[in-house]
């Protein structure tokens, strides 16, 4: 069947005219807020209008929807393990399908995937965000010619490099305005926070306690917590370094608007004193 309309916020469902193709697409539309949607049963393809190009637009507004969801169920699964990991009952290998599934939808459209993880509410901010620098890490490291096992490890840290935001009240991570002496201490406390929540899980790699603990790192020994050098950041270290700040400045925030793709990547490569340049180049890679 073909929707002729669909009156919903476009942040839900950007596209308007679409051939329905998948129970998948069926799903998606009622989970969204319309109101009604015109459905035309007689039409089983789409024409093709070249002036227009309303097939291509159908496709991105179905790529968009897939990414939707995906995102949407992800951040669930990671907000279950989240919650798990409080009383010591993480389950690792269960964040590895989470993992795959966020990374085959930055592979197969990554400019999508970045529009849909741009915007966050309060609520999902932190368990959209890693997602997204999961996803990240994994197409990066795979630029990289990194083996799937170690693709994998370092999707699992990206789930879990924020774990210890679980213990920062929602109010300063939240908040709009500018953060006190105290509240900012409060917040580079996480990465440390995470490590020892982390420590105490089973199964829990030195990587991803590395990558927990030292993400806020800094090539010049400027960063958090320990104020470690280049010499002592490992090369998984920088690429998590980099995604995650990429991420960040690229997102909807409290306190800020989103930066453009190039905008994010030129400032971090002015920046070859806090982050490898080498990565910020592959990184920026995925979007051209």
């Amino acid at each position: 069947m073909f929707v002729e309309s669909l009156e919903c916020p476009d942040a839900e469902f950007s596209g308007r005219r679409f051939l329905v193709q998948s129970d998948e697409t069926v799903r998606a539309i009622l989970a969204t807020s319309a109101a009604y949607a015109l459905v035309n049963p007689q039409r089983s393809t789409v024409d093709i209008d070249h002036g227009t190009g309303a097939a291509p637009a159908a496709q991105a507004a179905e790529e968009r929807r897939r990414t939707l969801e995906t995102v949407a169920q992800s951040a669930r699964s990671l907000r279950n393990s989240f919650d798990a990991a409080r009383t010591g009952q993480l389950e690792i290998d269960a964040l590895s399908p989470v993992a795959d599934e966020i990374s085959d939808r930055i592979d197969a459209a990554p400019d999508v995937f970045l529009k849909v993880t741009r915007l966050k509410t309060k609520d999902e901010g932190t368990y959209v965000h890693s997602l997204a620098v999961s996803a990240l890490m994994m197409r990066l490291a795979r630029l990289l010619g990194q083996d799937e096992s170690a693709v994998r490890e370092l999707g699992v840290a990206g789930l879990l490099h924020d774990v210890g935001k679980l213990m920062i009240p929602n109010s300063v991570l939240n908040k709009s305005g500018r953060l006190d002496g105290d509240e900012k201490r409060l917040v580079r406390g996480h990465p440390e926070l995470g490590y020892r929540l982390l420590k105490e899980q089973a199964n829990v790699s030195d990587l991803v306690l590395d990558i927990c603990r030292y993400h806020h790192e800094a090539l010049d020994g400027s960063g958090y917590p320990l104020g470690l050098k280049a010499d002592k950041l490992s090369p998984e270290i920088r690429l998590a370094t980099v995604c995650d700040v990429f991420e960040a400045l690229t997102s909807t925030r409290p306190y800020k608007r989103p930066w453009t793709t190039r905008d994010a990547l030129n400032w971090m490569f002015d920046r070859g004193h806090l982050f490898d340049k080498k990565l910020v180049i592959r990184l920026g890679s995925i979007f051209t």
